[in-house]
């Protein structure tokens, strides 16, 4: 009986991957996740805000240049096509608040204020965003939020 025992526990894991080849372990995209101004919708703070001044040159970390009292604001993107920026936290003299409007055309967030480009990712809680000849000819800023 022990045998068929230790048959069964070494060989458990395989069965349990031969098992989830199949469909049922497959972890289906949530249509929900797609880059709609609905999914999109919410509050976030800003994660990342990397530049390149080619696509070939190393990033560099542009949030770290970012005052103390910026990084802790808001970023509220409503489903009604409108976002605030929320000064929270530490208070930026003269206060960062502000609004305007916000859309979705394909893959590009088209706005006025901070979150504008190219989608390159969005997974439900995190948003990357990049956009192209900013500063310089060939260079990138990519800007990446996350879920509140």
């Amino acid at each position: 009986m022990r045998t068929n025992f230790s048959f069964f526990a070494k060989n458990i894991s395989a069965i349990f991957v031969i098992l989830c080849i199949g469909s049922s372990c497959k972890k289906e995209k949530d249509a929900t996740c797609s880059p709609t101004v609905a999914a999109i919708a919410g509050t976030y703070k800003l994660a990342g805000l990397k530049y390149q001044q080619t696509l070939h040159s190393p990033e560099q970390d542009f949030l770290a240049l970012k005052d103390d009292c910026e990084k802790d604001d808001l970023i509220n993107l409503q489903a009604a096509g409108t976002w605030n920026y929320i000064d929270a936290g530490m208070v930026c003299s003269p206060s960062g608040t502000d609004a305007g409007t916000w859309s979705i055309s394909g893959s590009t967030v088209i706005s006025d204020g901070i979150v504008s480009g190219t989608i390159q990712s969005f997974d439900c809680h995190s948003l990357v965003v990049y956009s192209d000849n900013l500063i310089i000819p060939g260079d990138r800023i990519t800007l990446t939020i996350v879920r509140q």
